[in-house]
């Protein structure tokens, strides 16, 4: 992808004078991407754009601010054309201001965060161009730092406005600190003040190492401003920035310069989404790099080099993150590479977004394949350097967040298969004597379970050494208990013989459901009184037993064997007790292939014969603590969650876009003369639009209780395991504990948007005071991400 394609242009048929304004653009968008001299490049085409602004005015500045806020790692390239501009024609160099203040405005009030602060360094760096007043630049940032003043807004809106400034002083800050040192301080105190007061508590559940040995995880505010401390400290001077208004500096400080007009920060609304905080990943120093007197050195985690290397790596992966080879091709060509140990750099950032909380930029997969395409094009350095990220990794296992565990384990077996399955598994083996819920033994045994997922189970017991034998999965096979050799200790063989035949004839629905009514309820012997019972669970098991191990061979024949016999099944599962037999029926007869019951329990749940909430409450039955930990469990309570929640978002699009029509069918029908705008058959009524309300409302209702029913009984598991601790007079802080407490943060990280909105029903009738304050602060963590 190259800068054309970022700015969505596209080639074709034009007038000539189109074809003008096309080439101008082109010229602009590509300036400075050749090996050629930057200063002449810059100097002639600011000449020829002169010439033309009589006649193409509107599209150069258009594109120019296009260029300023979608390119930006050539901001101070685009900031010096529009100074060489404004030194020419001073109308110009309003206009533009105006226009990139506009556009400032505008992206601050749709929050598209990224955006305006790209607009806000791009201002910042046309003052060190003399296009803008010092002055008029610092009255801006006070009028944004006004926000970190007010009451009553969440502190994620402070937050940004505090980063948006701080983050703009590595380009602007010498020109303000030889210009308006005074000012330039009393601005740095105000984000002083500001940090001091600020809740950290939310840094906690963001960390990917719950310890600072031996890297600080630090917050990314607080890691900001000590980097600009630093950079402070040594009087504004970076090595990092290309500045190319340097060389032009006679022509540029002899340019009359523009004040911005005042900004205010349009003001707090409860629509409003603010970018979450995140923690600043660390995983190498300089001690790392080998022959660290031989290369380049590994900025320290507070140069502001390390910010600014970080942030261009950061906007290459997201330029190119649709094409995985492109974007391992620019990560290499990093304009520095010659001046920092790229490879170590490049897997850190990498890393670093795949480990990201809540959630990774992009789909795992991306970061995996990435990886691999680095490994490529650089055979003899990047296998090496991800080695030994590996390495590290392991070893640092114990302090590791959950959810960034699971991402650990699927990249690393995802990375083994495309490598033959090889690896120096001698390394880990003393790890194999310890404790089976310890860290290291338990990503063992996951990566083996992952790889088989991409493999067969033979091949994952050969590719380990024998001594492995303990962490080794069990062998993936079909437990089907109505086999008629059981006739004489089961009851139900020979209903399942007569469903197998029945099964093979393509017998109806109505004729599968007439055997199963003949199976008598075991439960009936247990009932007291007139009380029939809900359900059979003979039947259930007999049948869903019989039918998912007909279509045992593959994916695809249980699918059909599902789609089939639907009707039956969604008979069989009309209340919850008989949904959780269901759930059993199937965990008995593929309880050591957890991908097979991955993917059926997801089929159930799309074809709506298995509730949500009927899964959560099966997966925190006593019948699963033997499961408990392991991570297909949460891979099942994942996509549970996510089924609710794209169950809601589609019937909220759908009531949107009702509303819509109506309004726009009422707006249509008030003139009688205008032809109506929409078809009959899309008309929607207000009927219409209240039936969809009502099935809105019943979503959420369902998806508010599925989230109760989730964070009940993590309450109640984890207080059973205290009280017993506290009695037994033992530590809590137990592996089981460790898990469970991980993956209740898990559950509120990975799905923060929907729970937020129940937190006061979650505080209201769940997480009260009186609730023991180990799991009363993970919820206290979860509410400050947003604060």
């Amino acid at each position: 992808m190259n800068a054309l394609d970022r700015l969505g242009k596209k080639r074709r048929k034009v007038s000539e004078n189109q074809d003008i304004e096309d080439r101008l653009g082109k010229l602009i968008i590509e300036v400075g991407e050749k090996n050629t001299n930057l200063e002449s490049n810059l100097e002639g085409l600011a000449s020829v754009l002169e010439g033309d602004l009589g006649t193409f005015r509107a599209k150069v500045l258009r594109i120019l601010t296009e260029c300023a806020i979608k390119i930006p790692e050539k901001c101070t390239i685009y900031s010096t054309l529009v100074g060489l501009l404004n030194s020419k024609n001073y109308n110009f160099g309003g206009e533009f201001v105006e226009h990139m203040v506009r556009n400032l405005k505008d992206n601050l009030k749709s929050c598209n965060w990224n955006s305006a602060r790209y607009c806000l360094r791009f201002l910042a760096d046309l003052v060190n161009c003399h296009v803008i007043s010092a002055n008029s630049l610092l009255a801006l940032f006070d009028n944004l730092l006004d926000a970190v003043k007010e009451e009553g807004v969440p502190m994620v809106r402070k937050d940004w406005y505090a980063y948006a400034v701080l983050s703009c002083l590595p380009w602007v800050g010498r020109e303000l600190y030889e210009k308006k040192e005074h000012e330039l301080n009393m601005l740095l105190t105000t984000i002083e003040v500001y940090l001091n007061k600020r809740s950290k508590k939310h840094l906690a559940v963001l960390r990917v190492w719950a310890t600072d040995n031996p890297h600080p995880q630090e917050e990314y505010l607080e890691c900001l401003w000590a980097q600009i401390n630093k950079l402070r400290q040594d009087n504004w001077t970076e090595n990092h920035i290309l500045r190319p208004y340097l060389a032009f500096d006679s022509i540029l400080c002899e340019a009359l310069q523009h004040n911005i007009p005042a900004i205010i920060p349009p003001p707090h609304h409860p629509s409003y989404k603010y970018p979450m905080p995140w923690v600043v990943f660390r995983m190498f120093d300089y001690t790392d790099c080998p022959e660290v007197s031989l290369g380049p050195i590994l900025p320290g985690a507070h140069a502001i080099e390390r910010y600014l290397i970080e942030e261009h790596l950061h906007q290459i992966i997201e330029l190119y993150h649709y094409e995985r080879k492109e974007c391992s091709q620019q990560l290499m060509n990093f304009p520095y590479k010659l001046n920092i140990p790229l490879e170590y750099c490049v897997i850190e950032v990498i890393f670093a977004e795949l480990l990201s909380l809540p959630s990774p930029r992009y789909i795992e997969i991306f970061y995996s394949s990435l990886l691999l395409e680095l490994c490529k094009l650089k055979p003899y350095s990047i296998p090496q350097v991800l080695a030994q990220a590996t390495e590290m990794f392991f070893f640092r296992l114990e302090n590791m967040n959950v959810a960034c565990f699971d991402r650990l384990v699927t990249w690393f077996s995802y990375h083994l298969s495309n490598f033959k399955f090889s690896f120096a598994w001698d390394d880990w083996e003393a790890s194999v004597k310890f404790h089976p819920e310890h860290p290291q033994p338990k990503f063992i045994r996951e990566v083996l379970l992952k790889t088989m997922r991409l493999s067969y189970h033979q091949r994952i017991c050969d590719m380990v050494p024998k001594s492995y034998a303990s962490l080794l999965p069990e062998k993936p096979e079909v437990n089907y208990k109505y086999n008629i050799e059981n006739s004489n200790i089961i009851e139900g063989v020979q209903y399942a013989q007569t469903l197998t035949t029945a099964i093979r004839q393509k017998n109806s629905d109505e004729q599968i459901i007439n055997i199963l009514k003949d199976i008598s309820n075991p439960l009936l012997m247990e009932a007291s009184g007139d009380v029939e019972p809900r359900f059979n669970p003979l039947q259930i098991s007999v049948f869903v037993q019989t039918l998912l191990f007909l279509g045992a061979k593959s994916f695809t024949h249980s699918f059909v064997a599902i789609n089939r016999y639907y009707e039956v099944l969604k008979w069989l599962a009309e209340s919850e007790e008989a949904q959780l037999c269901v759930l059993r029926s199937i965990f008995e007869l593929w309880r050591t292939h957890q991908q097979m019951l991955v993917v059926l329990i997801d089929k159930l749940l799309k074809n709506q014969i298995l509730d949500c909430s009927s899964v959560a409450n099966w997966i925190f039955s006593k019948e699963m603590s033997s499961e408990f930990t392991k991570l297909y469990i949460w891979e099942i309570l994942c996509l549970t969650i996510n089924k609710m929640s794209k169950h809601v978002n589609r019937l909220t699009k759908e009531l949107s876009e009702m509303r819509e029509k109506v309004g726009h069918t009422t707006g249509s029908s008030d003139s009688e003369d205008e032809e109506p705008q929409v078809k009959s058959e899309e008309k929607v009524t207000e009927e219409m639009v209240e039936r969809m309300e009502e099935k809105l409302e019943s979503a959420q209702g369902d998806q508010k209780n599925l989230f109760l029913i989730i964070f009940q009984r993590f309450i109640m598991i984890l207080s059973e395991h205290l009280v017993r601790c506290d009695t037994d007079g033992i530590s809590h802080d137990n592996y089981w504990y460790k898990w469970t407490i991980g993956r209740l943060q898990q559950v509120f990280l990975a799905h923060h948007d929907q729970v937020q909105k129940y937190s006061s029903t979650l505080e209201t009738l769940l997480f009260t005071q009186d609730l023991d304050p180990h799991i009363l602060e993970v919820f206290h963590q979860f509410l400050s991400l947003r604060g």
